[in-house]
């Protein structure tokens, strides 16, 4: 089994056998919720309404991200680091620490969703005509949380150990599962959407399966373990690292759950539920072409935490160069894209013909500043690479928080902007709030190396 040599391979051999392996898996992971939307809006009379629907329980669906992010994405580089430092019994403490982590908070966000979740759903506007679609769909969905959060939390430390295949492999396993049992489940087994929610469940069980599998395998160099009480006792200080650095990742997607509740309770009131299906779409859309950034970027980030924790300075500078060469030129091939053909790809989420007048303006007002997403999903992972985690903190906040959030509602109302302003406010956060975090990020390194530098010299 081929592995990634972080201690002496290329720079940019490194980042590209991490980042293709996940970017494959990435758009194989989008495919669970795609997937589902695809073969929902195509539901025969209530495809469209189903879709809305379906669309007021991503919020949840993003919070348990957030949580999975929160230990997965502060977890695996804090391993990365250590292992290059040579440390493997801190690595495999923080290893075991992260999977604690995910069992305790799959098991308590079940039950707050399954106790509380028409009460939640109320709160994010939903109607009691998509009451109908989106509550039995989001109890269904959240049964298999604890699989969900297991396959995508955990397997960045598999990526972190070199094994990126195997990686792309365990999402392989679920993604080809859900794309094969949606249709039986929605339209033969005629289940409609609580179909697609159980297709969705099996499948990221598969996956949990698949990863839990390797890391406690005879394969694998830092075998995953089950705690004692005693180490669970002792375990404070690391989870107490893992969840300060991984809030950085679990704000970003927090403030992305934010901000999608104030998206759909504005477009209900200023352009009713066909506004929400258009918003559905449009995240679709983002969501998948997103997916290369979040794989180049996320595959750079063992190759930079390796790194620092070897102190090889002038191969991280070489990786953020690489990363954002990579990154850039695919957002402007996307850029082009999406300002030539809007309506191809909103033929994809859905082929209601009746919603383009409405979708296409807003897809090419939304996407219009895309290309400056770069410089905050760059600037985002070498910090939390390098472990400044109070930058990664602030920086997921300011862009969503601070920018997104409020303009959603100032926009449409201050300014009469209507449902515009609601596609308007992410793209000048793109532009304020990407400048903002990657120029701070170029500085921050800079300072950081030189006195680090001046350090080792002394020593």
């Amino acid at each position: 089994m081929r592995k990634v040599d972080f201690e002496h391979g290329r720079t940019l051999t490194n980042i590209m056998a991490t980042a293709i392996p996940m970017l494959v898996a990435q758009i194989l992971n989008l495919l669970y919720n795609i997937v589902d939307r695809i073969y929902i809006a195509r539901i025969p009379k209530i495809g469209t309404v189903a879709l809305g629907a379906v669309g007021l329980c991503f919020p949840i669906v993003i919070l348990v991200t957030a949580f999975t992010n929160m230990y997965g994405g502060g977890g695996a580089p804090l391993f990365s680091i250590a292992r290059g430092r040579k440390d493997e019994k801190e690595a495999a403490r923080i290893q075991n620490t992260s999977f604690l982590l995910i069992l305790v908070t799959a098991v308590a966000l079940i039950l707050i969703g399954e106790l509380f979740g028409r009460g939640i759903l109320t709160v994010f506007g939903t109607s009691d005509n998509s009451m109908v679609y989106a509550l039995p769909y989001l109890r269904i969905y959240l049964l298999g949380t604890a699989f969900s959060m297991i396959a995508t939390g955990m397997n960045p430390f598999i990526t972190a150990q070199g094994f990126s295949v195997v990686g792309m492999t365990t999402v392989i396993v679920g993604a080809a599962a859900n794309i094969i049992l949606d249709p039986i489940f929605i339209f033969l087994f005629g289940l409609g959407v609580q179909g697609a929610a159980i297709a969705t469940v099996i499948s990221q069980g598969l996956s949990a399966l698949y990863v839990t599998r390797f890391l406690f395998g005879p394969k694998c160099d830092c075998k995953l373990e089950i705690m004692s009480i005693d180490e669970i006792q002792k375990c404070g200080p690391a989870a107490k690292r893992i969840i300060t650095l991984g809030t950085a990742s679990f704000m970003t997607q927090f403030t992305n759950a934010v901000v999608q509740i104030s998206c759909n309770n504005v477009l209900a009131n200023v352009g009713g539920d066909i506004y929400v299906s258009v918003m559905t779409i449009v995240n679709s859309a983002r969501q998948m072409m997103e997916t290369p950034i979040i794989a180049i970027t996320e595959g750079s980030s063992p190759v930079i935490s390796y790194n620092y924790g070897a102190r090889k300075y002038a191969k991280i500078k070489k990786s953020i160069v690489i990363m954002f060469a990579l990154t850039m030129g695919y957002t402007l091939c996307m850029w082009a894209v999406i300002r030539l053909a809007p309506a191809m790809i909103i033929g994809i989420f859905s082929s209601d013909k009746t919603i383009l007048g409405d979708a296409v303006p807003a897809f090419n007002l939304y996407f219009s500043t895309f290309v400056f997403m770069v410089f905050q999903y760059c600037g985002q992972i070498v910090f939390k690479a390098l472990g400044r985690k109070g930058h990664a903190i602030f920086f997921s906040l300011f862009r969503k928080v601070v920018i997104v959030a409020p303009l959603t509602y100032i926009l449409p109302y201050a300014f009469h902007m209507g449902t515009n302003g609601v596609f308007a406010a992410e793209p000048i956060s793109n532009v304020v709030g990407g400048m903002a975090c990657f120029i701070t990020m170029l500085l921050t390194v800079r300072v950081m190396f030189q006195r680090e530098q001046s350090l080792a010299q002394l020593q």
